[in-house]
This record gives structure tokens, sequence and C-alpha cells, in this order.
């Protein structure tokens, strides 16, 4: 299998999106979970989603040209669950941060 730009962009890559407050510049931002470097903004979540395409197309073409790796989705078949004793604070602050990326705890964690 030839693993071009065709074939990155036919991944199922899971996608989060969260509102920006107005001291962020106001609208979304969305990102990929497995490669949160790659964002993209807009004034709708479908804006913001499609601005994220565009930049992961970009990073696949310049990766593909400098043949660096590129990470592709983790598969959700090799998912474990655990259990983890945490501080009740540190746990707040974790929820916290999860409901504000709109991602879930066990999400977060990865």
């Amino acid at each position: 299998m030839i693993k071009d730009l065709k074939y990155y962009i036919a991944l199922d890559y899971d996608i989060a999106a969260r509102d920006l407050e107005e001291n962020e510049g106001g609208g979304v931002l969305a990102y990929y979970i497995d490669l949160p470097f790659i964002m993209g903004d807009g004034n709708t979540k479908d804006e913001a989603i499609e601005d994220l395409k565009n930049a992961f197309k970009s990073y696949v073409v310049v990766s593909l040209k400098h043949q660096d790796r590129i990470v592709e989705p983790k598969d959700a078949q090799k998912s474990k669950r655990i259990n983890i004793t945490l501080p009740a604070d540190l746990l707040n602050l974790i929820d916290e941060f999860s409901k504000s990326h709109n991602i879930s705890r066990s999400l977060f964690l990865q």
C-alpha cells in the first residue's frame, strides 16, 4: 500500500473542538487528538474543522516531501481499561480542562 496524500486524508483521525473565549479571539478551535500541533479555527465548528483539514493536508504534503514520519490514528481496539487513584483536586482540574476542550477524561489522559 502506498502511503500518499490520498491515504492519509482518508484516515479517520479523532477531532476535538472547543469554543474560544473572547480574550482568545472568539470563534472555535479544532485540532486532531493524535496531532494536537495541527489546529484550525473559524467562526463555527464546521469552519474550524474545514480549516483544520486544510492545515492537515499542508502538513502531510510537507511531511511526505521531507520523508518525515506521519502519526496515524490510534487503533481503538488497542485500548485497555485501568484503575488509578488521584487526589480529588487533581481530578477536578483534569475534568475542568477536559470539559473546556470537549474531550473525555480518558482522552485527556491518553
